[in-house]
């Protein structure tokens, strides 16, 4: 019983740690796509949300 915790307890932990890698590596990937980008841009083109769904226009838009 007590090597069936100590692998359960393991397999969460190494659970848990490739989950915080694979999350830093997507994060750390999002802000080297941005910063590649060559200009300052604003926040909701750095950090999109995925639950709003709208058309990103760069540079200058006139007003309908």
């Amino acid at each position: 019983m007590k090597k069936v915790i100590i692998t359960l307890t393991a397999a969460t932990v190494a659970g848990l740690a490739i989950y915080a890698l694979r999350r830093r590596m997507k994060y750390r990937a999002m802000r080297e796509r941005v910063s590649n980008e060559g200009y300052e841009t604003a926040h909701d083109i750095l950090y999109p949300r995925h639950d709003v769904y709208r058309k990103l226009q760069y540079g200058p838009v006139l007003p309908d």
